[in-house]
C-alpha cells in the first residue's frame, strides 16, 4: 500500500476538522487512549512536558490530561491548523493551555526536550517510520517514554485505507521499528472493544 502525499493529507484533515471529534469518541478512540495511557499506572508529575504528534484534536492529549490532571505542559503538533484550533479547544475546557506548531515532526525543533510523547495514527502515514521514530527519538533525553496508537492488518483497514492511504503494521514490526530508532518496547497492549479493538493496537517504548 503506498501513502499519501502529506499536503494533500493536511487538506483532507482541515476539511475534516469540524466533525472529528465526535467522531472519535463516537467510535470509542478516546476511551482506548484512555486504557492504554492508564495501563501501566505510570504517573506524570505536575510540569511535564508532553508533545502529541500529528494530534488531530486532541484527543490523545485530552485523555493524558483526563489521568494526569491540568498541570502538564502540552503541545500539539499537527500539519493542519484546523485540527490544531480544534484541539486546543478542547484542551482549553480541561483548563490546560496548549502550545500549538503547525508542522510536521521534520520541522518541530523546540528549546528544550520532552519527556513524554504521543502519536496516535501517525506512523502509518510516514513513507519511512524508521526515520519518523528517530526523529521522535531526536526530542527526547534517555529514560523518556512513548505512547503509540498503530493500525494493523485487519479487513476494516483495507476499507479505510482507500480514504487515507496509510499502513498497517503487525506488533513484531512495530517493535522491530521501535529498536531500530532507539527506542525500547515496555508494551503492547489490545484495545478491548468497539472500532480500536480491530483496526489498532497500542504500544508504550522507553527512549535508550
Amino acid at each position: 500500500m503506498t501513502t499519501a502525499n502529506p499536503d494533500t493529507l493536511a487538506t483532507k484533515y482541515d476539511i475534516a476538522a469540524s466533525r472529528w471529534a465526535d467522531k472519535m469518541r463516537l467510535l470509542g478512540y478516546y476511551d482506548a487512549y484512555l486504557g492504554l495511557l492508564s495501563s501501566q499506572n505510570f504517573r506524570a508529575p505536575s510540569g511535564t512536558r508532553v508533545l502529541d504528534i500529528g494530534c488531530g484534536t486532541a484527543a490523545f492529549a485530552e485523555a493524558w490530561i483526563a489521568i494526569h490532571g491540568p498541570d502538564q505542559q502540552v503541545t500539539l503538533l499537527d500539519p493542519s491548523a484546523e485540527m490544531l484550533t480544534h484541539g486546543a479547544r478542547a484542551l482549553a475546557k480541561r483548563g490546560v493551555v496548549a502550545q500549538t506548531r503547525a508542522q510536521t515532526l521534520r520541522d518541530h525543533a523546540p528549546d528544550q526536550s520532552y519527556h513524554c510523547l504521543m502519536a496516535a495514527h501517525v506512523l502509518e502515514h510516514a513513507a519511512d517510520p524508521v526515520q519518523m521514530l528517530r526523529q521522535m527519538r531526536a526530542l527526547v533525553a534517555p529514560d523518556a517514554r512513548l505512547w503509540l496508537s498503530v493500525s494493523k492488518p485487519h479487513w476494516c483497514n483495507a476499507i479505510i485505507w482507500l480514504q487515507w492511504r496509510h499502513r498497517a503494521y503487525r506488533a513484531d514490526q512495530v517493535e522491530n521499528m521501535l529498536d531500530q530508532a532507539g527506542w525500547q518496547l515496555e508494551t503492547d497492549y489490545a484495545f478491548p472493544s468497539g472500532p480500536p479493538s480491530r483496526t489498532s493496537r497500542g504500544y508504550l517504548a522507553k527512549a535508550v
